[in-house]
């Protein structure tokens, strides 16, 4: 029988190598630990189906609960690691009880960074990661007439297009000049701006927070940098989040932010490997190490990782992808471009008419491409990025021209 393999961190992304491990002929013992009590499931749906109530609970689930034992994988939830103890070669629950391993798999995540200003322990103060916060925001939400969101990234805006959507008066706090500016750039961040006044959120740019006002222990609003102050039911924090690198760290593995891991997803110890929100991968096509916090990378990396721990080297080469739904807006995202990493953005379609694509160019190549209202061509725009050949931005900004007809390599 195969040496025991334990996968810390039990959500989708670790849900999705016992499965890969599983269909790939592992037949030792599996054991998937996650400190949550609820089985693995998808983040997507916390801030979008899910919480507008469009969808079950169920449906964010990765698998069955039955699946788990079918398939002789040992699900321990509610159930937390104090450490690894790499010499042993065994990981250290919390109450001393040991698993051994002959491989391990880090997914352990991440975590919302906390708001430093005096009030934030206040009750109604909301954060957006888990499903159990999802619940709690969707009953604040139901029960709030306004509440404020600090920091326009995904969580933010797709929370405000939730309570917007179901009659909340909303205020966005941002830093920045505009929404999502160090990932989209300003060329394109300004749709997501007009966007959401269009749908009466009263976005405020620019601004610092200074603290969280209460009364009685519960939150009354955000008092601004500049003296204001902005009333609220609720505030909803989403200023980004942290790769959970505790326990890697105390291990003695690499940490850069994240997990350091190759191609294969094989941390600084050859028996240790990362995958989803934690690592911190070198992409072979990119030529560079990236850590992506998004859907896609949990759901694909994981399998990269588990043919690996199982000698089965392949490189992660997949293009990032994410994807956003708020009002009538429907986005995919395809490449990866640094904060000011790009020379101009090239538009296919009217940005008026809100179905477009836009185009991160620089050095003469495609490096990314978002695709707003416009669909089935996400396959054609990771293809150009993958390309990387010498682009004509003339026939990149023509809708007339097929997109594959660009193609050089």
């Amino acid at each position: 029988m195969a040496g025991p393999i334990v996968i810390v961190g039990a959500g989708m992304a670790g849900a999705n190598a016992a499965k890969t491990l599983r269909e790939e002929g592992f037949d030792g013992p599996l054991t998937l630990v996650g400190d949550e009590p609820e089985p693995p499931y998808e983040r997507p749906p916390l801030s979008k189906g899910y919480l507008m109530g469009k969808d079950e609970r169920d449906s964010a689930f990765v698998n069955p609960l039955e699946w788990y034992a079918d398939a002789g994988v040992e699900l321990r939830l509610a159930t937390r690691v104090e450490r690894i103890d790499r010499q042993a070669r065994r990981v250290v629950l919390v109450g001393g009880q040991e698993l051994p391993y002959d491989k391990l798999l880090l997914t352990t995540g991440s975590s919302p960074r906390p708001l430093p200003v005096d009030g934030a322990h206040l009750d109604g103060v909301r954060y957006l990661r888990t499903l159990a916060d999802s619940d709690r925001l969707k009953e604040t939400i139901a029960a709030s007439s306004r509440i404020a969101v600090v920091g326009a990234g995904w969580i933010g805006l797709e929370t405000a297009a939730a309570a917007r959507e179901a009659g909340v008066e909303v205020t966005v706090l941002e830093m920045a000049d505009l929404p999502l500016l160090r990932v989209l750039g300003p060329e394109v961040a300004r749709v997501f701006a007009d966007l959401h006044r269009a749908h009466g959120v009263d976005l405020r740019l620019g601004i610092s927070v200074a603290e969280l006002t209460g009364d009685d222990g519960r939150v009354t609003g955000v008092r601004l940098g500049d003296g204001s102050h902005v009333p609220a039911d609720a505030v909803v924090v989403g200023a980004g989040i942290a790769p959970n690198v505790g326990l890697a760290q105390d291990a003695g593995l690499d940490v850069d932010n994240g997990v350091t891991v190759d191609e294969h997803l094989r941390s600084s110890d050859p028996d240790v490997f990362a995958a989803g929100d934690v690592a911190n991968a070198l992409h072979p096509v990119l030529g560079k190490h990236i850590r992506v916090e998004h859907w896609a990378n949990a759901r694909h990396q994981p399998r990269t990782a588990a043919r690996a721990m199982l000698g089965r080297d392949e490189a992660y080469d997949r293009i990032p992808y994410f994807f956003t739904d708020q009002y009538d807006l429907g986005m995919e995202y395809t490449g990866y471009v640094e904060p000011g990493g790009y020379d101009e953005v090239v538009f296919r379609g009217d940005r008026e008419s809100g179905e477009f694509v836009a185009f991160w160019v620089g050095g003469g190549r495609v490096l990314a491409g978002m695709n707003v209202n416009v669909w089935d061509v996400a396959d054609a725009i990771e293809a150009l990025v993958r390309d990387g050949g010498p682009v004509d931005v003339t026939a990149l900004a023509d809708p007339d021209r097929p997109l594959d007809s660009l193609l050089k390599g």
